[in-house]
Parts: structure tokens; C-alpha cells; sequence
């Protein structure tokens, strides 16, 4: 089982609940309607990858994420995390009303920070994705069209939910390709103080 890493600690998810278009420039960005309830889809723990992979058969886009750890129920850590998406086939599937899965869920196409604990309090969370020295993708708490705590409410109404599960709450506009060589800097940040930050170099 791939793994996650929470104060220096290896957890094994059993799943990652994923949220699409929960950030409205995001959706407008991707030309998508506003849905009426939150987008759900899920990765296996196959998908999980400590290394940012570029696409070998079509180019494939980086997604930066806060992401929480649960633990009894509840949303016990925070973490960055990139949904890595095929997203030509992502648009094939999509027009032909099929599921997801083979742009979403394929082997490495889950990639997080270490988890960092903190006081349950959601309300000043902001993540950012650097590229190359640049910021490309910025988001928060406040952006989001579906908070934590909802997402989460929401998930526990379908679906049972194990210690170490990642939930990752959708994508900020600016998501692009990865290209050979980038460099990404990813930070979380409740308010103005800095929870944690970590570099990764596309291969």
C-alpha cells in the first residue's frame, strides 16, 4: 500500500475523495457549468506517488489542492496535494458521458505534501502553487464554493470513511501542463503563518 505522511508517520489511505468545480474561476476556466451539488470522484491508493511524473503518451496537467487527512470522522490534518489529470482524455470521456477514472485515478496521478496537524479551524486556510519561481495557482478557504465541513457532511452521507483517507477539495483556476524540468513549490498557509511547504521536480 503507497503512503502518506503525518508527523514523520506512514499512513496507508484506503481512498482519496476528490471534489471538482468547487472554485468558480476554476470552472469558467475549463468552460464547465456550475453543478448543483458538490463533483465527487475517487483515486485508489495505487495512485498515491511521492514523484511528479510528466505524461509519456499525452501531455499531463498539474491540479493544486488543499488536502485533509481524516481520522474518526474528522478532518484531523492538512496537506497539499496535485490532482494530476489527463485532461484530453479527461474531455474525450467527458463528452461521451463515460466516468473519469482512466484521466484521474491512473498510477501516480495523486501526489501530496507531508500532513501537518492543526486546530480543525478551516476558516484561514490558503494554499499556493509556485512554478518555476512564479505563482501560478492560488486559492482559500473563502474561494471555495464548497467548504470543508460541507464536503465533508456531504461525503459521510454515501460513503464510509477510513482513518488515513484523504479528502482534496478541487482546484483554484491556473492548472496547466507539467513539462519536463519545472520546478514546483507548493505552501499552506493558515492566516499569515506558514504550515508547511514542499518542492517537487517534474521527471
Amino acid at each position: 500500500m503507497n503512503t502518506i505522511i503525518l508527523a514523520g508517520q506512514a499512513l496507508s489511505p484506503s481512498k482519496i475523495i476528490c471534489v471538482g468545480r468547487n472554485y468558480v474561476e476554476h470552472i469558467q476556466e475549463l468552460n464547465n457549468e456550475v453543478p448543483e451539488q458538490p463533483v465527487i470522484f475517487l483515486k485508489p491508493n495505487s495512485a498515491i506517488s511521492d514523484n511528479l511524473f510528466v505524461g509519456d503518451n499525452e501531455p499531463v496537467h498539474y491540479e493544486g489542492e488543499l488536502c485533509f487527512l481524516i481520522k474518526a470522522g474528522k478532518l484531523q490534518a492538512v496537506g497539499f496535494g496535485l490532482d494530476m489529470t489527463k485532461r484530453k482524455l479527461q474531455s474525450y470521456l467527458k463528452e461521451r458521458g463515460l466516468p473519469w477514472e482512466r484521466s484521474k485515478a491512473f498510477d501516480g496521478s495523486a501526489v501530496f505534501s507531508q500532513f501537518v496537524a492543526f486546530d480543525g479551524d478551516c476558516s484561514e486556510l490558503r494554499m499556493e502553487l509556485w512554478i518555476n519561481q512564479q505563482l501560478i495557482q492560488q486559492g482559500a478557504y473563502s474561494l471555495m464554493m464548497n467548504k470543508p465541513q460541507e464536503l465533508l457532511r456531504d461525503i459521510k452521507s454515501f460513503m464510509s470513511l477510513e482513518d488515513g483517507d484523504v479528502m482534496m477539495t478541487g482546484t483554484p483556476k491556473g492548472v496547466g501542463v507539467v513539462q519536463a524540468g519545472d520546478q514546483f513549490l507548493a505552501k499552506v498557509f493558515q492566516g499569515e503563518h506558514l504550515l508547511l511547504e514542499q518542492q517537487w521536480l517534474a521527471q
